[in-house]
């Protein structure tokens, strides 16, 4: 019989493309795999997938109700689950996955994606940062598997707990058909597209970006994604007048992100330095720019500018003021040889930066695990 693991997230699965990856190369190589999320009010239906998927439908959608209610539901659902193996991803699901593992004598594996106790919605909250913070120190030395998304991260959580990890980066599949496009909205014009993929969070670098527009008559701006700062967003480009340049899509499935992405002439991944987490970050839509044939602009942050730098394909943003993010980009399209090199070198960079590769590295880890348990 297969071997049975339970994949846990606390989001709706709709956007999450690591897991569905890591999911999707578990059930491909004979696993038995269940992934668990949970179901909002606005969320899409889901796709169909390979492997079974459940999501909890809770009354409390955000906040310390949500959490607490959340962990509850998932440990007793894995209590009275059989499982041969409990995968936890990240610190909101940590600890019920622990507690069952230890009742169960059942190995638990963490997938570690952000330094969670360091990310910027919690540094102004000391008290709600430091619960998570316990429930991290009482966990975290105890666990034998758990992987985490770049190198930095990786030093930095061996240094603190004294427990090493493995790197297994979330980076998009190469044997994938290219998309086809969308139509290119009309409102565009013949304007260039910048465009920004992912959580509309605090400290990424979009209400400095949204500025900047004023002085980009040119180009364009399009926001694909939510998060806790979309409203304030929006209301900051309305009172900007800048309707007419700045478009919001909210939220699109990843199995339909590809079609948008590879509109964009730059993609930007511009997160501040304010916070442990942005510090030692590597965005996943980094990778989805690069593999969609799309230059990068990036701050200076460690691991965002080593890619920068190693694989040349695009620039680095060494201010958030928005008339320098606007110089930069003005910049970038001036000079047309040093853009075509780095559309030239996506294809280079694709090839080594891919989930092939990091699948690899995953499937032995959970060899090594399926060993241990016969």
């Amino acid at each position: 019989m297969a071997k049975k693991i339970i994949v846990s997230v606390t989001t709706d699965l709709v956007t999450d493309q690591r897991v569905h990856k890591v999911c999707n190369s578990l059930q491909n190589a004979g696993y038995d795999i269940l992934l668990l999320g949970r179901e909002k009010r606005d969320s899409f239906i889901l796709i169909k997938k390979k492997y079974k998927v459940r999501r909890f439908k809770l009354f409390f959608e955000k906040g310390f109700l949500f959490y607490l209610t959340y962990n509850i539901r998932l440990f007793f659902f894995l209590l009275f689950s059989r499982v041969d193996i409990l995968l936890a991803n990240d610190l909101d699901t940590l600890l019920p996955n622990y507690l069952v593992s230890k009742l169960k004598g059942i190995p638990i594996v963490y997938d570690n994606h952000e330094y969670f106790t360091g990310v910027p919605e919690l540094t102004q909250r000391p008290f709600v940062r430091g619960i998570w913070k316990k429930i991290e120190v009482f966990i975290f030395p105890k666990l034998k598997y758990v992987y985490t998304e770049n190198e930095s991260k990786r030093r930095l959580y061996e240094e603190e707990y004294n427990v090493p990890l493995s790197v297994i980066r979330n980076l998009p599949l190469l044997s994938v058909d290219k998309p086809k496009l969308i139509k290119r909205p009309e409102w565009i014009g013949t304007r260039k597209i910048i465009l920004y993929q992912g959580a509309v969070n605090k400290d990424r670098g979009l209400e400095e970006m949204i500025e900047a527009m004023s002085y980009l008559d040119e180009f364009v701006f399009l926001i694909i994604g939510k998060g806790d700062v979309y409203n304030s967003v929006k209301n900051k480009i309305a009172e900007l007048d800048l309707t007419d340049r700045i478009y919001m899509y909210g939220e699109i499935p990843f199995e339909e992100l590809p079609k948008y992405t590879a509109l964009a002439d730059i993609g930007i991944s511009i997160e501040k330095d304010t916070n442990i987490s942005y510090r030692y970050c590597l965005p996943n839509k980094i990778f989805d720019y690069i593999h969609s044939g799309v230059p990068v602009l990036v701050s200076s942050l460690l691991e965002m500018k080593l890619i920068i730098d190693k694989y040349n394909v695009g620039a680095i943003l060494l201010s958030h003021n928005p008339l320098e993010i606007a110089k930069i980009i003005k910049e970038i399209f001036s000079d047309q040889t040093k853009y075509n090199l780095w559309k030239s070198n996506l294809a280079d960079a694709s090839s080594n930066l891919n989930w092939e590769i990091e699948e690899k590295k995953l499937l032995k880890l959970y060899e090594s695990i399926s060993k241990e348990t016969i």
